[in-house]
């Protein structure tokens, strides 16, 4: 029927944008999947009933206490899960004078750490000696190119590419696969201007330096439909041998920059 029939998913962040793409191609591939989401708007606006078998939980990613009612509802319907998708993630771009460290440490939290927190509280789900159940943490080109403004955001995300390694060294014994994906530029919602003007890469800046001049190989910006595949085939049976990897889905443009 699918790629992941049956399999039990938790998506964080799975409302909108690259998460949203993820849950309704996972549920389309048999997954049952969960979605763990500040955003509830976001959820209804892009969800409609004929995905009603989606759960749902509006919870803050910072809370264990709400993350543990969630194990706990999991564990007495489901018994287990199969799927770890870490994609939740706020965005921040700021020069290196215009914040302070209570920003920079509130970016790693609810980039990374909430990542880990993540990780702790459903790991019991996870364990099995039955078949490769997969982490997948959603990292960014940012993680391990760096870039201008991007100090708390960047390094958030190389981070994540770190955990997931870690985590590949570590529960291996599990039968638990961790790796990550690294996208480049993806036109979400997350791409648009910080004082809401319009779109990043509609500015003549991004068309001149990004596009005009090739900087991006294949010579547009990715969507988030080009994430939902690759996701898939981490998650899947054909990728049980594939642990601690970062797979980059970037149009090429780390290859150049």
């Amino acid at each position: 029927m699918g790629i992941l029939k049956n399999k039990i998913a938790i998506i964080t962040g799975g409302s909108q944008g690259i998460g949203e793409a993820i849950s309704k191609r996972f549920y389309n591939e048999g997954a049952k999947v969960i979605i763990i989401d500040i955003d509830e708007r976001a959820y209804l606006n892009n969800f409609s009933n004929k995905n009603k078998e989606i759960k749902f939980f509006k919870v803050d990613l910072k809370s264990t206490s709400e993350l543990l009612k969630i194990k706990k509802f999991i564990a007495e319907n489901y018994k287990n899960i199969n799927i770890l998708v870490n994609n939740a993630a706020v965005l921040d771009a700021r020069k290196i004078d215009d914040f302070d460290i209570f920003h920079f440490n509130n970016i790693l939290n609810n980039n990374l750490s909430t990542t880990l927190n993540t990780v702790q509280t459903f790991l019991e789900l996870l364990k099995s000696d039955s078949c490769y159940n997969k982490i997948l943490n959603i990292s960014s080109i940012m993680g391990f190119m760096g870039s201008k403004e991007s100090v708390p955001y960047s390094t958030a995300k190389s981070g994540i590419i770190n955990l997931t390694k870690c985590l590949a060294a570590e529960l291996g014994i599990h039968n638990i696969c961790a790796n990550s994906i690294s996208p480049g530029f993806i036109d979400t919602r997350m791409a648009l201007l910080p004082d809401g003007s319009g779109h990043e890469y509609d500015t003549t800046m991004f068309q001149d330096v990004y596009l005009k001049h090739s900087r991006i190989p294949l010579n547009r910006t990715g969507f988030a439909s080009d994430i939902e595949g690759p996701s898939v085939f981490l998650c899947g049976s054909d990728s049980d041998y594939i642990t601690g990897h970062n797979l980059v889905v970037d149009g090429g443009i780390s290859t150049v920059l």
